[in-house]
Order: structure tokens, then sequence, then C-alpha cells
């Protein structure tokens, strides 16, 4: 009976100690720079890596992709930077990854062809898998826990990440590989066709109902015309969160009455706790939720 009790206060201190570390800022942390992947000698892909410190044994990693139209925008921006160091403060490891800027020059509105922009989408998805592929080498370097990898993107970042993981055909990763999770502010996808039970993941989505550039639901592309040049249909937040809801797999879609594009960034200083909150019960805790909550002025409607 002694023994029994104390098995179970030790297992209630770990597991009192797991929450506080994923729920709680307590974690001082390092910062380091390193080329990922080597394109020419004056374009090396690099990221910037935040590691929690006196964290012992293997931590999950945000791989954090920045937005810009595909042709701006950089890897060490305030958003980038203020989302890493807020992160890695609860025990995430997080790395903010440069990528190719193919559409610079070029623009990304609508007399930018549509197979321009679905090229670009695949680019990025293509430099964020080298971006992974380089830390399941260096695993044990690193720390990271390989089974917990989570995407996370702003904008053009967040086309990209959704592109990665519910469009593009990889031949970088392994096929048995599958990310933890996904959090996609004002994102949007050229096709939800490839989202099934197999494939889908505990995915977050932040989006302003009223964006204007990448679409909430269902529509073109910068709400292009069907006649122009870089009309491309896209699925946002909406439906892709319909598309999960159908098949009975996680998603969490806060929506944004009044919102617009802004709110591509702005979850990052206004739902640290619903992000929080997502990765610890939906990514690491696999609670299986479907949450939708629409709010104005930030107070919740649903």
């Amino acid at each position: 009976m002694k023994t029994t009790l104390s098995l179970f206060f030790i297992l209630l201190f770990l597991n009192s100690f797991s929450q506080e570390r994923f729920l709680e800022k307590n974690t001082n942390f390092s910062e380091s720079t390193y080329t990922y992947q080597r394109i020419k000698k004056d374009k090396n892909l690099k990221l910037d890596f935040y590691k929690p410190k006196k964290r012992k044994g293997k931590v999950p990693l945000l791989i954090y992709v920045h937005g810009g139209g595909f042709s701006g925008g950089d890897r060490k921006d305030k958003a980038a930077t203020d989302f890493a160091k807020e992160m890695v403060q609860y025990g995430y490891a997080v790395a903010s990854i440069s990528y190719r800027l193919t559409m610079k020059g070029i623009g990304f509105g609508c007399t930018t062809s549509s197979v321009l922009k679905i090229a670009a989408f695949n680019d990025v998805s293509k430099d964020i898998s080298y971006a992974v592929k380089y830390f399941l080498k260096r695993k044990n370097k690193f720390k990271i826990d390989t089974d917990k990898i989570i995407l996370v993107g702003s904008s053009a970042g967040a086309e990209a990440v959704l592109n990665l993981a519910y469009v593009y055909e990889n031949k970088i990763l392994d096929t048995n590989f599958k990310f933890a999770g996904i959090i996609a502010m004002a994102g949007a996808t050229i096709s939800i066709d490839k989202i099934t039970t197999e494939t889908a993941i505990p995915t977050q989505l932040f989006h302003g109902i009223q964006d204007d550039l990448v679409p909430y639901n269902i529509a073109s592309h910068h709400y292009c015309k069907k006649d122009a040049t870089g009309y491309l249909p896209l699925f946002g937040s909406k439906a892709i969160a319909e598309k999960l809801k159908l098949i009975k797999k996680p998603f969490y879609l806060y929506s944004v009455k009044n919102g617009d594009h802004s709110w591509n960034a702005r979850p990052i200083y206004q739902c640290k706790n619903e992000i929080i909150d997502f990765l610890y019960y939906d990514v690491l805790k696999h609670q299986n939720r479907q949450v939708e909550t629409a709010i104005y002025n930030k107070k919740s409607e649903t």
C-alpha cells in the first residue's frame, strides 16, 4: 500500500510539472542562427533557433513561417521574434525560418499568373520541408521531439504551411512523417480534397471575416475576377474548419467578425491564451476537440 501511494504521488508530481511547463512561463532561453539549406553562396537559407534553457529531455518544435506575399517579410521581423520569444518561455523550441522570396519584384495580385502563385506555395513548402529535414537529422543535437513538430504561419506563411500539410506532394520528407499540428493566421489553401481522416492534424485557424486579401471562406485570392490572370480559387479558414468538422477531426476556428487581414499577426499579441490552450490540449494531449469562436471587439459571440 505504501509503495502504491508513493508511486501515485510521484506520477502526480510529474504530471503537474509537465502541465506547468507548457501552460505557465518559467523558462529562460538561448538564441542561435543556423544555415539549414545551401542554395547559392549569397542565398543560403537560415533559421533562428530559440531553445528553452534548463530543460531535460526532448521538446516540441514550433516552425514559424513569416508573411509578406512571398515577395518580402523576414524571419527576424517583429511578429516573428515576438512570437518566438514568447513561446520558448513556455517550454517550446521555436525555429523562425527564411525561405526563397520567389515573387520578389513580381507581386501577388490579380495581374500575376495563378500558375506562378501555386508555384510560390510549392516552393516555400519545399523550403519548409528542408528545414524540417534539417532538424530531423539533428534531433539529438537540438533535443527535438520529432513526433511533436508544429507548423505556424502568418499570411503567405499560413498559405505555405497549409499547402505543405494538406496539398503539397512531398518528396523531401519520409512518407511516414506527419506534423503534430498547425496554426494558420489568415491563411488559405487551393484545395481541401486531400484533408482526410488519414491526413488531418490538429489545426488552429485565425481569420478576419472581412479579410479582403485571403478569403475567410471560399473565394478567389485577392478576390480577383474570373477573367483575371491571377484568378485563383482558395479555401480559407472557414472552409478548412468545415471539412475537418465533417470528418470529425480536431480544429480550433477563431473568427473575427469585423476583422481584416491584420489578423495575420494580431493573434500573436491578442490570442496568446488561445494558442497556448490549443498547443497543450489539442496537440500535446490529443483531446480531439472541435472549437469555434467568433468575436467582435474581443467580446465572444459563441
